[in-house]
């Protein structure tokens, strides 16, 4: 997987995140039930990227 690839889905999970964070400092959520479903998105998304900076870091390394 390129660089690039990588580069590219870091940067839709972050702005996934963003989108989702302000709709709910925007008070968005209906409902408690919904909020919590925001938070797990949040959260799935924190780990994604995590996940993907890992790999990134794991692929520079092998390369050297």
């Amino acid at each position: 997987m390129s660089d690039r690839a990588l580069g590219v889905l870091a940067k839709q999970l972050r702005e996934k995140r963003e989108q989702l964070v302000e709709a709910l400092a925007a008070v968005s959520a209906q409902d408690y039930a919904e909020y919590r479903a925001m938070c797990g998105e949040i959260r799935g998304l924190l780990i994604a990227e995590r996940f993907t900076s890992d790999l990134a870091k794991h692929l520079e390394d092998t390369d050297e």
